[in-house]
């Protein structure tokens, strides 16, 4: 059995592997995905609350990030990446690291998480386009790609053009 915990300094290596080998075979992948967290733990939008490990039996087997993104003059989340490796995959582990996740940006207050990914997925976790939002990528994305969830019951509506951190280069 797996447990959720935050991802500490001696964790970077194993979490930099773990990351390469679960993009490895991913459909959609620039291959630096572990490359863009080194940079993002350096950033201003790095959250250490929610840089998260999954851990079974002493052994890193998937990683959580989700970072800061401007939306107008509101600052909320984008969950990237999400990492399992591959043997450990459709065991609900990456399920458990979102719910996680959502559960902490929740008590951090922030409002929405927007991910760039399948739209099989994602909506299982309750993302829907975020376009529905008038949330809108900085590139060419299909809607059903480029979603986000309302993490909170609130009447604050953000509308508008993500800005990522400068880490993404987008």
């Amino acid at each position: 059995m797996f447990k959720i915990r935050k991802e500490n300094k001696n964790d970077y290596n194993e979490v930099y592997n773990v990351i390469k080998k679960a993009f490895e075979t991913a459909e959609h992948s620039d291959g630096n995905e572990q490359d863009l967290v080194v940079k993002l733990r350096k950033s201003e939008a790095f959250i250490p609350e929610l840089s998260l490990v999954a851990v079974e039996e002493n052994k890193i087997v998937g990683y959580i990030l989700f970072t800061k993104i401007k939306i107008k003059d509101n600052i909320e989340l984008a969950l990237a990446p999400l990492a399992v490796l591959p043997e450990y995959q459709r065991k609900g582990i990456g399920k458990k690291l979102i719910e996680t996740g959502h559960n902490i940006a929740k008590n951090l207050w922030y409002h929405y998480s927007i991910v760039l990914g399948s739209e099989n997925y994602y909506s299982k976790m309750g993302y829907i386009p975020a376009i529905q939002y008038g949330i809108k990528a900085p590139f060419q994305v299909p809607d059903e790609n480029f979603m986000a969830i309302k993490l909170n019951d609130t009447n604050i509506e953000i509308k508008g053009t993500v800005e990522y951190a400068k880490e993404f280069e987008i």
